[in-house]
């Protein structure tokens, strides 16, 4: 998905509050915006949503599922939690029973479903955040749009987003977002821009990004001669560990994705232990992704 030479005009003078933007979102990649208040984040989010179109420029290649998760859940819906997701859902071609498996599932992962026949409009703030999470994620959107989508959910709450989104790109989706902690995310994600002055500029580089968050270490051993499974969520770096095993260093907002990558595989690979990773970072600097050479004895 690509924006070019992206603008957006607003108010009764039609000022620019975006100009020029240039922005590629690419399969499985994660970004994030920041910037003051003012500058136009949420504006080139409701673009990139397909929300708001832009006044001058292209976007190109959005996928056709996309989901949209603002600050604030509108509240005055006239259904209950479970209602409003199961509605949702049939938008989404899920049959009406399938629809309410899924809502109900979403809720429950969120802590909503002591809520899920209450009207939307009883909900507090921290529980329509929890809706509001739940029916964009039913989407299984390949784009997943999140502007400051984590405030007001409890602590719980935040952490199953992290591996929501981790999922999201673990299965190939664009995901862009908005959150006022520099740490959100911090070691997984792809690209960083700052709205500034119209436009946009990079901030960081990936490698930075990955180095900066907490990471957690994972030992594995597989069948013999056996190869890690190409494309492993994060990234990792491989160094031999003992007894012919692999210790697998990644961000940890990808190590959910990692053990169902390996546990899943055919046949499975062993988990031997999973630690935060305590190393220094000079000890980090294997090849990505690559698994060292086995001895064949």
């Amino acid at each position: 998905m690509r924006l070019s030479r992206v603008g957006r005009r607003y108010g009764l003078r039609g000022d620019w509050v975006l100009r020029g933007v240039d922005l590629e979102l690419r399969p499985g990649s994660l970004v994030r915006l920041q910037g003051a208040n003012g500058t136009g984040k949420s504006t080139l989010l409701r673009i990139l949503a397909g929300i708001d179109a832009p006044t001058e420029g292209r976007v190109e290649g959005r996928p056709q599922r996309v989901a949209y998760v603002p600050e604030r859940f509108p509240g005055g819906l006239p259904l209950t939690a479970l209602g409003y997701l199961v509605h949702l859902g049939r938008i989404h071609g899920l049959g009406r029973a399938r629809a309410r498996e899924e809502a109900r599932a979403q809720l429950e992962r969120f802590g909503a479903d002591g809520h899920a026949r209450t009207p939307v409009a009883e909900l507090s703030k921290g529980t329509a955040q929890k809706v509001a999470v739940a029916q964009a994620l039913m989407a299984e959107p390949e784009l997943l749009v999140l502007d400051e989508a984590w405030t007001g959910l409890d602590e719980a709450a935040r952490s199953e987003l992290d591996r929501a989104v981790a999922e999201r790109v673990a299965a190939g989706a664009r995901v862009a977002f908005v959150d006022h902690d520099p740490r959100r995310l911090a070691g997984a994600v792809d690209a960083a821009h700052e709205v500034s002055g119209l436009g946009l500029r990079g901030v960081n580089s990936p490698a930075e990004e990955a180095e900066s968050g907490p990471r957690v270490r994972i030992v594995v051993s597989g069948p013999r001669g056996a190869a890690l499974p190409a494309g492993l969520p994060g990234a990792p770096r491989v160094v031999p560990d003992a007894d012919g095993a692999m210790a697998l260093t990644v961000p940890a907002v990808h190590s959910d994705g990692v053990l169902r990558v390996l546990l899943g595989s055919q046949p499975p690979w062993h988990i031997r232990a999973v630690a935060p990773d305590a190393s220094p970072a000079a000890e980090r600097q294997a090849p990505e992704g690559r698994a060292p050479e086995r001895s064949q004895a």
